[in-house]
């Protein structure tokens, strides 16, 4: 189904996001919408062959540079895009000629960015025009593109240029400076190198034309190497212009430029690189998709805020975060804040936890930056930067240029006072804990940080005499139009939540790792009396929570500030401190964003102090309505969501969320140019799974207590939860389906003896080298040879008889290439009774389908059997170091699918195959006697007459 979105201009389908038109006063805007990625690195979606005033941007993930007024910011890098299309010397531009049709489109399924034009220059001559362009998840250091030409109402000269642009600028400021070029044979190569970091970028490019004879040329202007591809055009000929680009850079390998070309010199084509793209990110989403039914806007619009959380963190560096924007614009300069970890990381812990387990390293790895910052401002331990980057260190602005050119800088507090930061990330590092059990990072990593932060602690808290009780003064909490708070209850009650948790994680070491905890207590001075300092913090620390009445305070003197109604001033297109000054808001009783609610909700999935639904009621009640939830943060809107939802206040809810989810889309704040609002994106996920899905965290598992909006008719997403997934089917009804983690989605197949028989070949080829060798072989002993290894079976077959390494090898190749010589007329006769009905049936039911089998030919005697697209992986000889009966061969082929081992099955007829399933935790159907598969979780005498119903029906007795 299709639908129009708020934006005339877009159309919204399951999966894609289509712009039916180009407005160019939203060029910023939709860079911003379209910006693809692959958490290496974030492209932003200009056009290839360019366009007045737009900002091309291309942000390798930790590529930092310093610059004057914001001290370093993520260098914005080659732009990998250029591609021009001239026709009969006319230059295709969006903003000449004329466009007759235009059509982009963002597959989300996929990570393809496409547009479509049909386009008459000014000389007359008509062209449809097709880009494509992809930043491949499956090989992150690869970018793909590919342009369609078709002549529509003419024969004449057709010329393509491609480039790499290497003058790439971050809003008037060039980070980089050329070191060379030049071309080699896999292509033409760019070597750059940071002014400030010097870190040095090699990018290499090559350009195949498809369907006609061009004449190819090369030119190296410096930094700004180009192919130029010149053909004949033909009316309604499509001519296809395919551009590999490569890039690295010196933070991941010594030489970048070889890196670069010795990667595009092994690329294979254009379809195999989008096969293995859409391979990624199928198994991307298996884990991370949200299925919405009922409106298909909300579901898009869903996984738009997962695609761009998706492209934004690599599997491959611990040493790299999320920064606010992701790595779509420039705002906040790629600075990296407590939006990772309290809004962003959520989706990465219960979805993709390698990748939240890389996002908190980045933590671990910057606490020298943290500890430096804690010297600096006189104290102990370690205190995370308001704004951090590559090192860790304090990174935010100390002033800023106002938007008056007449009036004064203005000073920013954040980096000062807004020392909530290293708590927060203290909460995202237990709960990553609590839900992965993950006690192996915990130990080596994340100790540290909750540790340290709590030596901070110690030393930032004050003791005030007079009312007998700690304070923690001059501070700035969530809520930012207050800078200059005392006792501030959302930073206090983190810091007393903290040292809690610091307190159970020593004991915790100590009891399960005495070693390491005896090293952190040494080397983080943990002493008895800083212990009992702790302890004394936690009982006396102020909280400005009157329990009478329910009512948090949020900070020493709040209600007594001028309170305003917000509604006086509406309707509104700005922030209410741009309305009442920086100075005006700081005395009145409005919020730029969640701060007592905040408390609350980060309190709400333990019950922890203060949190209970009547003290909640009672402070929304109070704050929401003085929060400025429209143009003050946008990190608000999907909290208020969340709580919305615990109220039962449903329709405020779905605006909240409407509000989060579209705020890109369609640029709801009005500040989309700026980049993508990553913590908002995982607010969104927050907002569906914790609050219309009512998620809750038990020592039994996650429970859904559902209240779906009205648009709504049906919800399902998945979650991670100590070692198992949970998938939730909820309903409009109030039906509530959770599917475990054995629900079987995956069927792994031998393939000698299950769907074919080539045991005869087997045979046929031992005997002739065993009578070659003059060993005792037989039919009976060939039995025993089933699943097993190549090697293994020689071994088996010459017993006792002892062979050299090489004369080994060579009787191994000897009877491969029998076995190979007798195969070569197998077809698809000679598939067994009933294995291709099972694989329809399979195919037909969504069931995941790989080939396990031990055989280094399984490839071949596949496309034979012609089974080629049932099969979704194929493990073989070459797949794993480990034979059967080890378990290694099945756990890669449920980890190519997507799968974790109790969602798979495996088909065998070998009893070291069964064991290997076992083995691998997963069910086992054995096929053949029961004296050789009877351990087997179900045994049958072949796959005749077998069909998946019945099948699964013993599978889950």
């Amino acid at each position: 189904m299709d639908i129009k979105g708020l934006n005339s201009d877009f159309i919204y389908t399951d999966w894609t996001l289509i712009e039916t038109r180009f407005p160019p006063e939203q060029i910023h805007h939709r860079e911003t919408v379209f910006t693809i990625g692959n958490g290496y690195l974030g492209t932003r979606g200009t056009f290839e062959e360019g366009y007045s005033r737009s900002v091309a941007a291309t942000m390798v993930n930790g590529v930092y540079d310093d610059v004057p007024i914001v001290y370093t910011e993520l260098a914005n890098c080659p732009d990998w895009l250029p591609l021009a299309i001239v026709v009969e010397g006319d230059r295709f531009r969006m903003e000449r000629g004329e466009i007759i049709s235009y059509e982009r489109q963002l597959d989300l399924r996929w990570g393809v960015l496409q547009r479509r034009v049909r386009w008459r220059s000014p000389n007359g001559k008509t062209v449809d025009l097709e880009f494509e362009r992809f930043a491949s998840l499956a090989d992150e250091h690869v970018l793909v593109q590919r342009c369609q030409i078709t002549p529509v109402d003419f024969d004449g000269l057709i010329e393509v240029q491609s480039s790499i642009n290497g003058y790439p600028e971050n809003q008037g400021f060039n980070h980089w400076e050329l070191l060379d070029q030049g071309k080699r044979k896999e292509g033409l190569w760019l070597n750059l190198r940071t002014r400030g970091s010097r870190i040095s970028l090699g990018m290499a490019t090559n350009l195949v034309v498809r369907d006609t004879e061009a004449n190819l040329q090369v030119s190296n202007p410096p930094g700004y190497p180009t192919f130029t591809a010149s053909y004949q055009g033909i009316t309604g000929q499509t001519v296809t212009v395919e551009k590999f680009i490569t890039v690295y850079t010196s933070r991941e390998v010594t030489d970048p430029v070889t890196a670069a070309c010795e990667k595009l010199g092994e690329l294979s084509s254009y379809s195999q690189l989008l096969t293995a793209q859409k391979q990624a990110w199928n198994a991307a989403w298996h884990n991370s998709d949200i299925k919405i039914e009922g409106n298909t806007r909300d579901a898009l619009a869903v996984r738009y805020n997962i695609f761009q959380l998706l492209i934004s963190a690599t599997a491959h560096n611990d040493k790299v975060s999320v920064p606010a924007k992701t790595l779509s614009g420039f705002g906040y300069r790629g600075h990296i804040f407590w939006d990772t970890e309290i809004f962003i990381l959520p989706f990465f812990t219960f979805t993709q936890p390698e990748l939240a387990r890389n996002l908190l390293s980045y933590r671990y790895h910057t606490l020298p930056g943290a500890r430096r910052k804690a010297i600096h401002y006189g104290y102990k331990g370690a205190m995370y930067s308001w704004e951090s980057a590559d090192t860790g260190d304090e990174v935010t602005p100390r002033w800023l240029p106002p938007n008056d050119p007449y009036g004064d800088d203005i000073r920013i507090w954040c980096r000062d006072r807004e020392i909530h930061i290293s708590a927060d990330i203290a909460y995202a590092v237990w709960y990553y804990w609590y839900v992965t059990g993950d006690d192996g990072w915990m130990r080596d990593y994340g100790a540290e940080i909750i540790l340290d932060t709590a030596v901070f602690w110690g030393s930032r808290v004050e003791y005030n005499t007079k009312s007998e009780h700690y304070e923690i003064r001059g501070v700035i909490g969530a809520d930012e139009y207050h800078e200059l708070e005392n006792n501030n209850a959302f930073t206090n009650r983190m810091v007393q939540w903290h040292l809690e948790k610091a307190i159970a994680l020593q004991d915790w070491l100590r009891e399960n790792y005495p070693d390491k905890a005896k090293e952190l207590e040494e080397k983080l001075q943990l002493s008895l009396s800083r212990r009992l300092r702790w302890q004394d913090i936690i009982a006396n620390l102020w909280i400005p929570y009157n329990a009478a009445t329910g009512m948090i305070e949020q900070s020493d003197g709040f209600f007594q500030l001028q309170d305003i109604n917000l509604e006086d001033y509406e309707p509104r297109t700005k922030s209410m401190q741009t309305i009442l000054t920086i100075e005006g808001a700081n005395k009145c009783q409005v919020l730029k964003q969640p701060d007592v609610l905040m408390l609350l909700y980060l309190m709400r999935e333990s019950h922890d102090f203060p949190y209970t639904l009547e003290v909640l009621e009672k402070n929304w009640d109070y704050y929401a309505p003085r929060t400025d939830i429209t143009y003050g943060s946008s990190l608000g809107p999907a909290i208020h969501a969340i709580l919305a939802s615990d109220l039962g206040k449903t329709a405020e809810a779905y605006t909240r969320f409407l509000q989060a989810a579209l705020v890109d889309i369609e640029d709801v704040r009005g500040n989309a140019d700026d980049g993508v609002h990553g913590a908002s994106a995982g607010g969104v996920w927050q907002a569906v799974v914790f609050g219309f899905g009512g998620i809750q965290l038990t020592e039994a598992g996650p429970v859904a207590t559902p209240h779906l909006p009205p648009e709504w008719q049906r919800l399902q997403f998945k979650v991670y939860w100590r070692g198992k997934w949970h998938e939730f089917d909820l309903k409009a009804t109030g039906e509530t389906m959770e599917n475990n983690a054995n629900q079987i989605q995956g069927v792994i197949f031998d393939l000698d003896g299950v769907l074919t028989d080539t045991a005869e070949y087997h045979y046929r080829g031992w005997q002739k080298l065993a009578d070659e060798e003059g060993l005792s072989f037989s039919r009976e002993a060939n039995e025993n040879l089933r699943g097993v290894s190549r090697r293994d079976s020689l071994l088996y077959i010459t017993g006792d008889k002892a062979y050299s390494e090489a004369q080994i090898q060579e009787m191994m190749e000897r009877k491969n290439r029998y076995y190979l010589e007798s195969i070569q007329d197998i077809s698809p006769i000679d598939l067994l009774p009933g294995a291709l009905d099972l694989l329809k049936e399979l195919k037909a039911d969504g069931i995941k389908i790989a080939i396990g089998s031990a055989s280094k030919n399984a490839q071949m005697v596949v496309e034979k059997l012609g089974i080629n697209s049932y099969i979704d992986v194929l493990a073989d000889g070459f797949s794993v170091e480990k034979p059967k009966p080890e378990p290694d061969l099945f756990l890669f082929a449920a980890k190519e699918l997507g799968l974790i081992p109790s969602q798979c099955i495996v088909v065998e007829d070998a009893a070291a195959g069964v064991e290997a399933a076992l083995a691998a935790k997963m069910r086992a159907v054995g096929l053949g006697p029961a004296e050789r598969v009877g351990t087997a979780t179900v045994v049958l005498p072949s796959l005749a007459g077998v069909n998946w119903q019945d099948l699964q029906g013993k599978l889950t007795k």
